[in-house]
């Protein structure tokens, strides 16, 4: 079992930024691809980014490349998603997931791959 427990969500107007981190517990961090997903009122679950555990290597969906970055700090168990130039679309419920057998680049997207998922930390951008 992994444990995830995202944080740094809030409430910034447009144009702003945020951090999210995401601390995990219970297995070997190093060996987990991380991803995040947002959630928005009245919509589908949607991928934002992910980062492979064997190469590092990041994965953007589109509206959110060249705006977001997500890292990892192994040393610390922790993922980050560092939001920038925010716009009020962006407004959703963050959520962390991990699973150590996404390593695939077409798996990266897909929420049904992560077996373990976060509570979520809420991001709210106003106009």
């Amino acid at each position: 079992q992994v444990q995830l427990v995202e944080s740094g969500g809030g409430l910034v107007q447009a144009g702003g930024s945020l951090r999210l981190s995401c601390a995990a517990s219970g297995r070997p961090f190093s060996r987990y691809t991380m991803g995040w997903f947002r959630q928005a009122p009245g919509k589908e679950r949607e991928f934002v980014a992910a980062i492979r555990w064997t190469d590092d290597n990041p994965y953007y969906e589109d509206s959110v490349k060249g705006r977001f970055t997500i890292s990892r700090d192994n040393a610390k168990n922790t993922v980050y998603l560092q939001m920038n130039s925010l716009k009020p679309e962006d407004t959703a419920v963050y959520y962390c997931a991990a699973d150590s057998a996404v390593v695939a680049a077409v798996d990266m997207s897909k929420d049904y791959k992560y077996d373990f998922w976060g509570q979520g930390t809420q991001v709210t951008v106003s106009s």
